[in-house]
C-alpha cells in the first residue's frame, strides 16, 4: 500500500467541520523569525502576505485576530528546559526586536497579543480563555514554525475541542522538509489543511 493509504486504511485523514465563529490565530511572526539577519529566521514574506490577507477579512467581518510570540526574562533562561535543546530562542528576551511582531503582518491595537515561552500558544497562556470568551468554534492557525511552534499550536487546539484549519501557504519554516512532513501530518491527524483561498472564501460566507 501506499502511504495515503496506509493512512486511510487506519482512519485518519476525516475532515474538519468549520463553525460559524473562526478566530485567526497568528503564531511567532515576529523578526526573530522572520528577518533574515537573525540565525533563528528566514525570509517568510510571502507567507506574511498570505496571512494579512486572512486577518485583514477577519476584522472586516468583525472575528477575532490573536498574535503569539515567545517572549523570555533573564530569570527564566537557566530555568526552562527547551531552552537547553534550542539554545538559539535563548536570544529572544522581552523587550526586544526579535520578539516584536513583523510590521508588514498588520497587526492592529485592538488585536490580542499572547505571550508565551514555548512551543504552543495554549500551553501556559491565555490563549484558551480568549477563544472561549469570543465563543470561538473553529480556530484558523498561521505562522511559523510548520514544524515547531505552528504544529504545537494545532495539536494543542483540537485538544482543547476546536475545529482547526491550517492554510498551508500561510506557514512558515526553515526547510522544506519539514514544513511539508508536518503539514502532511496535521492533514492526517489533527487539522484541515488547504490553500489561503479556500479560508478567504469560507469568511467570505460568514
Amino acid at each position: 500500500m501506499s502511504q495515503q493509504q496506509v493512512y486511510e486504511a487506519a482512519g485518519f485523514g476525516g475532515t474538519v467541520e468549520r463553525g460559524t465563529r473562526p478566530a485567526i490565530v497568528v503564531v511567532d511572526f515576529t523578526y526573530g523569525f522572520t528577518d533574515p539577519q537573525y540565525p533563528t529566521a528566514a525570509d517568510m514574506s510571502a507567507e506574511i502576505a498570505a496571512t494579512r490577507k486572512l486577518t485583514d477579512l477577519a476584522r472586516a467581518k468583525g472575528f477575532p485576530v490573536i498574535y503569539t510570540v515567545i517572549a523570555y526574562t533573564p530569570g527564566q533562561l537557566d530555568k526552562t528546559p527547551w531552552l537547553k535543546k534550542a539554545t538559539g530562542m535563548s536570544a529572544f528576551m522581552a523587550g526586544s526586536r526579535l520578539v516584536q511582531i513583523d510590521e508588514a503582518t498588520g497587526k492592529q491595537p485592538d488585536d490580542a497579543l499572547v505571550v508565551k515561552k514555548g512551543a504552543s500558544a495554549f500551553f501556559g497562556s491565555a490563549l484558551g480563555g480568549l477563544l472561549v470568551g469570543a465563543r470561538t468554534d473553529t480556530v484558523v492557525v498561521c505562522g511559523t514554525t510548520t514544524s515547531g511552534c505552528v504544529r504545537a499550536t494545532v495539536v494543542d487546539a483540537v485538544q482543547s475541542g476546536f475545529n482547526v484549519l491550517v492554510p498551508r501557504d500561510c506557514c512558515a519554516d526553515r526547510a522544506a522538509a519539514p514544513h511539508e512532513a508536518n503539514l502532511y501530518d496535521m492533514q492526517q491527524k489533527y487539522a484541515d489543511v488547504m490553500d489561503s483561498d479556500d479560508v478567504l472564501a469560507w469568511l467570505e460566507t460568514l
